[in-house]
């Protein structure tokens, strides 16, 4: 099907089948369509926009090769996911990307069947896709499976222990590695393209595996030799890389925004590959909008912003975030302390480890997406003397538990764990969620595990972890802006294990850890406003606990009411295992834990989130009303 000058091609594609009988020559007509279609959305929901536009021809291609959903396709990360969803039969919500109720902003099988694997953290697409295409085999179904990953997420090991496996077993697995950033090989051009598609064709392939076949009958080590030399003298053409020293066939560079080169070559794979093949493609992130294409980041992660013009929405802040208040609280420490360094994973800015890399760029290291890596390295560090200070999103620590463990822990090693993101994190939803790092971290012996309450808390214990060296010790944070309050010159140094009482009271006791002690005090108001007297304390410790404040507030208080932006298993666990272990519940003691519930909460705006769970003030008065067996009427409700 040719279409008409000028016609719009999107309205006629509803699924991807609707692409397979659309001419060659149409598809930068489409491309061009699409990627306007993407820009507009996003310019209303906010999101991923430079990985989507870097991948709107390939997703075209790919859906237009294959036959998806029967054959696989999988995305890592899935940043680069919008143009697949408006492909998907998703057009009609693409505007409720990452919006209460709408569409997640990552790939998720329960939203459709062309998403067979869910994705949010990176470098697992070639782990799931192989397999799949094990699943394939051995049900003797002829399905191809394609994983699309990009460069970034190619510095995470997990990719390499897959591309290995999947080489071993000789599984029929296509890899297209999308090269968006950095130059890993050389620039791609018509001569490259040529090659491609000459190295991706018939009689490569089949005189490859014709060599296979033919030397299987004179062993294992001849069998190897001559399809090496294959593969060798292929390399004086094409350039031999490592992906062959693993067992795939390596194809490309490609140019990713050109059909001529991608449709040819991925024609070829899927009609004639046999074993794991991988697809160099190389392509610009952002492409096709000039205001992403000039950004520093290609707008990797925007607000709403101006199709026009290309600019973002700001939101006028009240306060500094937590993130920037860490930063700016850390280059302060490092000011004083020549031992302090910075360690992140790939997210400089997200963290705020940026700041300190402005001013002492040789004690500042990205390592890249390598969490594992990250928090071994830091605990080398630790044993040379030094202070690293390794900042991770909650979500992604959770990928490094095994080398926080035996790395740190056990070894007693002080390594600093600043942990951005703690709780809700609103659009991005349940995968990147802070929800489980108290629970995991405060369950090894001698680690210390703090959380800020507010960002002048946060300052002190920037400055208390810079000071201790007997162990390992984090503090937990959210995203977003502060509450506001003044900050200190320099934080203080906080004696650990020791909470604080923010108001007096003798009816109700509110132990907060974290940032819901703001809500906490307006629930304190109201109670006190309908006759219960409220103590509103903040634990700052959830391990090792403040004993003693516990205790006081279990032997003065009818109701204990425990508030935390985390999962069960967390501080609750601790204080209650405390109360249990020293006989303070036999006396009538009521407690209430409340703690994130025990759901894979979908994105909405964080507060509505937190009110969801009951963890805003509404939430801890009904919590408390509950507890004594009383309704909440309002003021002077109850006495």
């Amino acid at each position: 099907m040719t279409s008409k000058p000028n016609t719009p091609l999107l309205d006629a594609v509803h699924l991807p089948a609707d692409l397979r009988g659309m001419n060659d020559r149409d598809m930068p007509q489409l491309a061009r369509e699409l990627r306007d279609e993407m820009i507009d959305a996003v310019s209303m929901t906010g999101g991923h926009l430079g990985a989507g536009l870097g991948v709107v021809e390939l997703t075209i291609a790919i859906h237009k090769v294959f036959d998806t959903p029967s054959d696989r396709l999988i995305f890592d990360v899935g940043h680069q996911c919008y143009p697949h969803k408006i492909l998907t039969g998703r057009r009609d919500r693409i505007r409720t990307l990452r919006q209460e109720g709408g569409l997640s902003g990552f790939t998720k099988r329960a939203e459709s069947e062309y998403d067979p694997f869910g994705a949010a953290h990176s470098s697992t697409s070639i782990s799931a896709g192989l397999g799949m295409a094990v699943a394939a085999e051995l049900g003797e179904t002829d399905r191809k499976v394609i994983a699309v990953i990009g460069d970034g997420a190619m510095s995470a090991g997990m990719a390499y222990e897959a591309l290995n496996n999947a080489g071993a077993l000789d599984a029929r697995l296509i890899v297209i590695l999308n090269d968006n950033d950095m130059s890993i090989a050389p620039p791609t051009g018509a001569m490259s393209a040529y090659l491609a598609r000459l190295a991706s064709g018939r009689t490569y392939m089949g005189f490859r595996d014709l060599g296979k076949k033919l030397t299987a009958y004179l062993g294992k080590n001849i069998d190897r030799a001559i399809t090496r030399a294959v593969e060798h003298a292929r390399g004086y053409v094409t350039g031999g890389t490592m992906f062959e020293e693993m067992g795939f066939y390596h194809i490309g560079p490609i140019d990713g925004h050109s059909f001529e080169h991608l449709l040819p070559v991925l024609r070829n794979v899927r009609d004639n590959a046999k074993g794991p093949v991988l697809i160099h493609v190389v392509t610009q992130k952002g492409k096709g909008y000039a205001p992403a294409e000039a950004a520093a980041d290609k707008y990797h992660g925007v607000n709403k912003f101006d199709v026009i013009t290309g600019a973002q929405a700001k939101a006028k802040p009240n306060a500094p975030s937590y993130t920037a208040v860490f930063g700016e609280a850390l280059v302060q420490e490092a000011m004083l302390d020549d031992k302090i360094v910075g360690i992140t994973a790939a997210m400089p800015s997200g963290t705020g480890l940026d700041k300190l890399a402005e001013i002492f760029p040789k004690r500042t290291f990205d390592v890249g997406i390598a969490e594992q890596h990250a928090v071994t390295f830091a605990a080398g560090l630790a044993t040379e003397g030094y202070k690293p200070f390794c900042a991770l999103y909650s979500t992604f620590l959770q990928r490094a538990y095994d080398q926080v463990v035996h790395d740190v822990a056990i070894q007693g090693l002080a390594v600093r764990f600043p942990i951005d993101r703690a709780g809700f994190v609103g659009a991005d939803g349940p995968t990147h969620a802070g929800s489980f790092d108290t629970g995991f971290l405060a369950s090894l012996p001698g680690f210390v595990v703090m959380a800020a309450a507010d960002e002048a808390e946060l300052k002190h214990m920037v400055r208390t972890a810079a000071a201790y060296d007997d162990g390992p010790i984090s503090f937990r944070y959210p995203r977003g802006e502060g509450v506001g309050v003044a900050l200190p010159e320099r934080g203080e140094i906080l004696e650990i294990g020791r909470g604080r009482i923010v108001k007096e009271g003798t009816k109700v006791a509110l132990l907060s850890f974290g940032t819901r002690l703001a809500d906490c005090l307006l629930a304190a108001e109201d109670l006190d406003a309908s006759g219960l007297s409220t103590t509103v304390a903040d634990a700052r410790f959830a391990k090792p606990l403040d004993q003693d404040l516990i205790r006081r507030l279990a032997r003065e208080h009818a109701v204990l009411v425990t508030v935390e932006e985390g999962a069960a298993g967390g501080f609750a666990a601790q204080v209650l295992q405390f109360l249990a272990t020293e006989g303070l519940l036999d006396n009538g003691l009521k407690v209430r834990p409340l703690v994130l519930p025990d759901v894979w909460m979908d994105q909405a705006k964080p507060e509505v989130m937190y009110a969801k769970s009951g963890l805003d003030a509404a939430g801890i008065v009904s919590t408390v009303f509950k507890a004594l067996g009383q309704t909440h009427l309002g003021v002077g409700a109850a006495g």
